[in-house]
């Protein structure tokens, strides 16, 4: 069996056999991750309790609000630039490291001001946000991990960052075993941060880099936020577009538990994301190369792209679907019973993932940013307008039906409205030919 499969990748290109064996590391971190999830981060959420859970996951949203500051939009950006210039590597490197650490400062100052100023009153949030907020500035560290992207060499920066979450891992089953306050979890937040960080420092260098080599720039400052600039005004609206509905929740409504429901039924949800995410980071560079080399091959390879979005988004969604209520008891126990109903819709809303970031993928490779923000007021407004009639009545299912039409209109029924992206949306109503789609995915394997 393994020579037959040794066979078969010989037979594969260079390029393709890359493209693969990174996307076999990726997707091993994310099943790590699953794995470590179902077994210490479920366990974490039964201790913690609907409303507990609520409350940690209420401060993580309001943190992320302020993430836009942090300029991660900025990763595919520089994995293109990097890809197509590596002499300019320790230039785009160090310009932007500075400008996510400058970014993450804003965060923390930001939203400990604001919680402070909008709950006076309860000191516990006070600190979960401030200890999660500063976590956010060893983000900048992840300068490094799009380096390795660029090189589609993301091996390394899944054993760094593997290490620090497995360590972390075994430090929340000993913070169970005490009976340790909610306040410690965010602690351990802020551990895994900096030991993530720590471990893909030590990734770089040991690959023969050196982060002295770094140096900013005022003129990359200058190209990477005008051009960035879309992405990082983007990513206010996208908090808006993705996450507003946990804001608005744990707001609008005093029960944190509801919020804590529909936090359980998005989180099994969002483990789908690990699919359409790893193909994306491992595509990137080798889509942007074959459209400067062949314009029609890579029309082509984005169709098979949207073909596979397509089977990945139904393959999840339908046994998810099906199979909610039993998956929910499992993890979570009878006490998180209600987020089995709101799984069993909100896992359909999994195209956002497939096809949304598809779609970011040709608009990055295309130099067309400027719809990523057009887009995301767009589902920002309609999110924000649906949620706020949806949740005073609704609660959690209400969120959950705001979501999906608006990821239905963002995602789907804009691509047929604006000329210049009409192209996408064939390319997704061309993949539900099923046939014609696996015969694309098969050739492209041969």
């Amino acid at each position: 069996m393994l020579e037959k499969i040794a066979s078969l990748t010989q037979k594969l290109s260079p390029g393709l056999r890359q493209v693969l064996n990174n996307i076999g590391w990726l997707v091993f971190s994310k099943f790590l991750q699953l794995g470590l999830s179902l077994m210490v981060g479920v366990w974490v959420t039964r201790y913690l309790g609907p409303t507990q859970f609520g409350m940690l996951t209420y401060a993580i949203t309001f943190v992320s609000m302020f993430r836009f500051a942090s300029l991660q939009a900025l990763k595919t950006i520089v994995v293109r630039d990097i890809a197509r210039t590596p002499t300019t590597k320790n230039e785009t490197l160090g310009t932007t490291f500075a400008l996510q650490l400058a970014g993450g400062l804003v965060t923390l100052l930001a939203a400990v001001g604001i919680i402070y100023w909008l709950q006076p009153n309860e000191p516990l949030t006070h600190w979960l946000v401030g200890i999660i907020a500063a976590g956010t500035l060893f983000n900048a560290f992840n300068t490094i991990d799009f380096w390795f992207q660029s090189q589609v060499q993301s091996k390394y920066t899944v054993v760094a960052r593997n290490s620090a979450y497995v360590f972390v891992a075994a430090m929340r089953i000993g913070l169970i075993q005490l009976q340790a306050p909610l306040i410690a979890f965010a602690w351990a937040r802020f551990a895994e941060m900096v030991l993530g960080s720590i471990g893909i420092v030590i990734a770089y260098q040991k690959q023969g880099n050196r982060i002295q080599a770094w140096r900013v720039s005022w003129q990359r400052v200058k190209e990477l936020l005008q051009e960035g600039w879309l992405l990082v005004a983007a990513g206010i609206a996208i908090y808006i577009y993705v996450d507003i509905d946990k804001f608005m929740l744990g707001s609008m409504l005093q029960n944190k538990s509801e919020l804590g429901f529909y936090a359980a039924a998005v989180k099994i949800s969002g483990i789908l994301d690990l699919f359409p995410m790893t193909l994306a980071s491992s595509i990137l560079p080798k889509l942007t190369a074959l459209k400067e080399k062949n314009h029609q091959d890579y029309l082509d390879k984005l169709q098979v792209y949207f073909d596979i979005s397509t089977l990945i988004w139904l393959a999840s969604a339908i046994p998810v679907s099906l199979l909610s209520h039993y998956i929910v008891q499992i993890l979570y126990g009878s006490d998180f019973a209600p987020a089995g109903t709101l799984l069993s819709v909100y896992v359909w809303s999994q195209f956002n993932s497939c096809w949304g970031v598809a779609r970011g993928t040709i608009l990055t490779i295309e130099s067309k940013l400027k719809f990523n923000l057009i887009l995301t007021i767009i589902g920002a407004i309609v999110n924000l307008m649906l949620n706020y009639l949806f949740i005073p009545t609704y609660g959690a299912m209400g969120a959950t039906i705001a979501t999906i039409v608006t990821y239905l209109i963002v995602i789907i029924l804009i691509n047929f409205l604006i000329k210049e992206l009409r192209f996408v949306g064939t390319l997704i109503m061309r993949s539900f030919n099923f046939y014609a789609a696996i015969l694309r995915i098969k050739k492209l394997a041969q």
